[in-house]
């Protein structure tokens, strides 16, 4: 697939989803949270859904990579290792619910930006991973 140039934020985080949706196994929805404001930027999903559930899952999002307890455990490895920047240990997050596998990844140039792919809990996890850090890598510099 050939790689588009495409200008403005809000149409890269658009165009993400939609590969992110499209292009990986068994997808059912995907979206874009920014860790920042706590705010889905963008989803895509085959259902619908109550905007209470929405908001609930950047929220989660935002507690999975950076709630209290997980900072923590980032600035005691920090503090080990003697790193000094603000760059987060947790990049990828693998949730498996009772019906669904959910893929939770930081874009590699936008620390505050994490992607969702949720899927069948049928998808082979291998696929999974290598097709959307594919997705991811291609739209990383957002």
């Amino acid at each position: 697939m050939a790689t588009k140039r495409i200008t403005g934020f809000s149409d890269q985080i658009m165009a993400l989803v939609k590969a992110l949706r499209a292009e990986t196994p068994d997808c059912v929805a995907a979206g874009v949270v920014d860790m920042a404001t706590g705010m889905l930027l963008s989803y895509e999903t085959v259902d619908t859904h109550p905007n209470e559930v929405l908001d609930l899952l950047a929220g989660a999002t935002l507690d999975l990579f950076q709630g209290r307890t997980v900072l923590m455990i980032e600035d005691v490895f920090k503090e080990r290792r003697g790193v000094q920047n603000d760059h987060h240990y947790f990049q990828e997050i693998l949730v498996n619910s009772e019906n669904l596998t959910h893929l939770f990844i930081r874009m590699n140039d936008s620390q505050d930006v994490v992607a969702v792919a949720v899927c069948r809990k049928s998808v082979n996890v291998g696929m999974l991973f290598a097709q959307a850090r594919r997705v991811i890598k291609e739209y990383g510099g957002i």
